[in-house]
């Protein structure tokens, strides 16, 4: 994986920006025929992962240690903390952007759309590293779609939610919703002293397709968001504890140009 520097040097930062798209069929492939959404158990996301050692998975978990108040919630609320990043792909390599502002319309977040969001930017052992490398390749090989690399981007959140007694800690305080992306990959990092954490599907009619608990690290639900919608229920901490986490990675597949789901817009071109 490469930091890549100048590819949008000469227009300063860019922005990411999602838009709410109609379900439909991915050009040239058959979506009819595939389900909306795949899970993965940790055991085979760790098979994937073999090739890396145990001290490089104890790094890559530990970032979450590093995550910053998301000062973009509603009504001061600090239990969201969170970073993000985006790539690109090039010859076949993973390549970094520069750091920008991810932007949903209101159509897609009501609670918090509408804005660009310049969220703080990955570190950069984590962009650097191989195991996040390997982590977007697995997923993008699985995906419940059709997925052309050479025309699209990769989004990154790393997202710790926190519960305490006082309050719950809410993993999707929009509600059930759509991200406006393709695909997005939900990976779990970490889950510490915390009841709830439902991941929830629905079709687009909002009616129920499939439920299950995160449980075990790395463990995965990849979804395709043009077909479906979700949620999260809330966590909070299990007796006899005063604050309970919630460590997930997501992982947005996306179309760079041309395409009504996802465009990257310059700021100097605007």
């Amino acid at each position: 994986m490469t930091t890549h520097g100048n590819r949008y040097g000469e227009y300063g930062e860019y922005t990411v920006t999602t838009k709410a798209i109609q379900p439909q069929n991915t050009p040239g492939g058959n979506n009819d025929a595939i389900a909306p959404y795949r899970c993965f158990p940790a055991a085979e996301l760790h098979q994937n992962l073999a090739a890396h050692s145990e001290e490089q998975l104890k790094l890559f978990l530990e970032s979450w240690e590093d995550l910053p108040v998301d000062s973009y919630m509603k009504d001061g609320a600090d239990y969201r903390r969170r970073r993000y990043g985006s790539f690109h792909w090039a010859a076949g390599e993973l390549v970094a952007d520069p750091a920008g502002v991810f932007h949903q319309t209101q159509e897609v977040n009501a609670l918090h759309g509408g804005v660009d969001r310049a969220f703080p930017p990955l570190s950069e052992s984590v962009r650097e590293s191989g195991v996040l490398d390997t982590l977007i390749r697995f997923f993008m090989a699985r995906l419940p779609g059709e997925f052309d690399p050479a025309t699209s981007g990769v989004g990154v959140h790393q997202i710790r939610i926190t519960a305490t007694h006082d309050a719950d800690g809410l993993p999707a305080p929009e509600g059930v919703h759509e991200d406006g992306h393709h695909f997005v990959a939900q990976v779990l990092m970490r889950r510490t002293d915390v009841d709830g954490g439902e991941s929830q599907i629905f079709d687009r009619n909002r009616r129920p397709i499939h439920r299950t608990t995160l449980l075990d690290a790395f463990e995965s639900l990849v979804i395709d968001d043009r077909r479906v919608f979700h949620g999260v229920s809330a966590i909070r901490p299990v007796d006899g504890v005063r604050r309970g986490i919630r460590d997930m990675l997501l992982i947005d597949y996306f179309p760079l140009r041309g395409c009504h789901a996802a465009t990257e817009d310059r700021r100097g071109a605007r």
